[in-house]
């Protein structure tokens, strides 16, 4: 069975390597703009599976899966910063506070439907100026909601991360697609 994953994202790429299945990578056109009083997790389910129905609609005899992140301080939604001041403005708002990562799967193939969404809660200890701009300077996570790299040096930014699943932090809930897959009928382990 075809398996395409509907992300250009290295971070999916790499997660979904570790499932040792065969897939291709495919870039979905998605329009990302939040619907008005769409709460995150609801942007982040429905990204998921607009990304998956996307490429799904060219490759109808694969199986498309699709993944979205979406970070919430406050109720508010935390983006990618894409550049350092952003970065640090963003780690500066979030010390010594808790932040939520939801981050939805689809698995999708000619109208069958699998989903899943898993909420990550990281508390951040209170950080000091000077350890945000030197973790900033040293890996650069402007492409990463949340402005860290929790499998990298962004682990020492943390008191604690709650979840079901911890790859769901770095961007596809592996254990959450592992079951959607075996109900597919791919074989794994």
């Amino acid at each position: 069975m075809p398996l395409l994953l509907a992300s250009t994202s290295r971070y999916r790429r790499e997660l979904l390597e570790r499932l040792r299945l065969p897939f291709h990578i495919a870039r979905p056109d998605v329009d990302e703009t939040p619907h008005p009083d769409e709460t995150i997790p609801a942007l982040a389910a429905r990204l998921a599976r607009a990304k998956a129905g996307a490429i799904a609609q060219q490759q109808p005899e694969a199986w498309v899966i699709g993944s979205d992140q979406a970070a919430e301080l406050d109720g508010q939604p935390l983006g990618k910063p894409g550049q350092r001041d952003a970065a640090i403005a963003q780690l500066t708002a979030m010390s010594g506070r808790e932040v939520h990562f939801h981050t939805a799967v689809c698995l999708l193939r000619e109208g069958q439907v699998l989903e899943a969404l898993d909420t990550t809660t990281v508390r951040f200890r209170t950080l000091t100026a000077g350890e945000i701009e030197r973790y900033v300077d040293a890996e650069q996570p402007f492409d990463c909601a949340g402005s860290f790299k929790a499998e990298g040096l962004g682990i020492a930014l943390f008191e604690a991360i709650e979840s079901m699943d911890p790859s769901a932090l770095v961007g596809l809930p592996l254990i959450a697609l592992a079951r959607m897959l075996r109900e597919a009928g791919f074989e794994l382990p």
